[in-house]
């Protein structure tokens, strides 16, 4: 096992993989660590969709990038990842839990429109962090991705009910020779220009 500095460092976003299939139960070690993450009120309500193998996949990929789209798509390779993970949250969950007696002072418990930030999407990006961390620590590639205006289609394609929220998808699998993103050749902003001591 690595040390966790060179972790971090080491970990990249992937876009190409072997349509290798991925165990069951690495998939499930790495979703029990994500289940561990912070939670705010340890309401514990970010979930998984995981699909596995092709037959699941493609239905992912069906209702999200269909053809002629697919035929265009820049990454063709991403398409080839044999697990594909949506991570969800339940708001409700965040207001039903505030309105206990321990955090009703709060005045969360009042409705979603009470909370300044929403850690339904925070608890669930510590999710996702987890599990790109340990797709690193198990030797794979893992690409994070948002749903934007297909979060409907996913929601309807796979029975999810209608009181969750698509927070984005985790593509797994081993890695494939990939032609790095644009985005790579950003420079990474350097330490005392994001930390701010005593004040901005």
């Amino acid at each position: 096992m690595m040390d966790y500095s060179r972790l971090v460092r080491r970990r990249r976003m992937t876009r190409a993989f072997t349509d290798e299939p991925m165990p069951e139960e690495t998939v499930d070690r790495m979703l029990d660590l994500a289940r561990r993450g912070p939670s705010a009120g340890n309401t514990a309500a970010v979930e998984f969709l995981v699909l596995e193998g092709s037959a699941q996949t493609s239905r992912y990929w069906d209702v999200t990038l269909p053809r002629p789209q697919r035929d265009r798509f820049a990454w063709p390779e991403l398409l080839k990842a044999p697990v594909l993970v949506v991570l969800w949250s339940e708001p409700s969950a965040y207001v039903d839990r505030y309105s206990e007696k321990d955090k009703a002072h709060t005045g969360l418990g009042e409705g979603t429109d009470a909370w300044s930030v929403p850690y339904w999407f925070v608890d669930a990006g510590a999710a996702a962090m987890t599990v790109l961390l340990a797709a690193e620590a198990e030797g794979l590639g893992a690409l994070f991705f948002g749903l934007f205006d297909h979060e409907a289609a996913v929601r309807e394609e796979f029975a999810v009910p209608i009181d969750r929220r698509a927070v984005g998808t985790i593509a797994l699998g081993h890695k494939a020779p990939d032609r790095r993103s644009a985005s790579v050749g950003r420079p990474r902003r350097p330490l005392d220009a994001v930390v701010h001591r005593d004040g901005w």
